[in-house]
């Protein structure tokens, strides 16, 4: 195969570029992946757009809870609009709340192509099988089932993260069982896409390596405190 010429290596190169937006608070680049884009509605509302699919002009922000924090209290969006907004003080809890229902749909989804189980029986069958690609467990379970089904993982050969980020309401009404503990998605398209969600609301809600530390936000700001739902273990 012939190697590319450096008209073509620099061609792809601006293509990157291109590709990359600037984040309204902290002015850094990157990949739209790992942004959150924001669109104004008519009425001057500051709307998240999660799949970046809304019409209009967008802004774009780091993909972390206490960026958002801080375009709402350094007003951000008027300055990367070049409007009037209206922009919602809980506006970095809604982000987190529609990204936890992203994830659930994607749970749905994945449950709907087969590569979802659930309960502690069926989880340390998978397990022990070596097809679990990530573990669930209710926030609001026990920590020994979890311990148990990670050294059923261990056994086998393998280990897995597991995923805490919902309730046990909400895995029951996400997989139509009831009380449900714990589940796991098996290897798969559709496991993949929810545990690449699951992976981005994590980052968001704890930080990306690359955002500022808590110290470095700007003087008197708070930083940023997940619903209580999104965080117990």
């Amino acid at each position: 195969m012939d190697r590319p010429t450096k008209a073509e290596l620099a061609s792809e190169r601006e293509s990157e570029r291109e590709s990359e937006r600037t984040c309204i608070v902290t002015r850094a680049k990157a990949a739209p992946e790992g942004l959150l884009r924001f669109v104004r509605a008519p009425d001057g509302a500051v709307v998240p757009d999660l799949r970046h699919k809304l019409p209009g002009r967008g802004v774009w922000v780091t993909a972390d809870a206490k960026v958002v924090a801080q375009a709402v209290k350094r007003k951000a969006f008027a300055r990367g609009f070049k409007a009037e907004v209206r922009v919602s003080e809980t506006l970095p809890e809604d982000v987190a709340e529609l990204m936890q229902r992203a994830c659930l749909q994607s749970l749905s989804l994945a449950k709907k192509a087969g590569v979802v189980v659930a309960g502690f029986t069926k989880v340390t069958a998978a397990a022990q099988a070596g097809t679990v690609a990530g573990l669930i467990g209710a926030s609001d379970g026990s920590a020994d089932g979890s311990r148990k089904l990670h050294q059923a993982l261990r056994r086998a050969g393998a280990d897995v993260a597991e995923i805490k980020l919902f309730t046990e309401a909400q895995l029951s009404l996400a997989l139509g069982g009831t009380n449900v503990i714990h589940a796991a998605v098996t290897r798969g398209a559709a496991a993949q896409a929810f545990l690449d969600q699951c992976k981005r609301l994590e980052i968001y809600l704890s930080g990306p390596s690359a955002a500022p530390a808590t110290d470095e936000l700007e003087p008197g700001a708070e930083a940023f405190s997940p619903p209580p739902e999104l965080t117990k273990a």
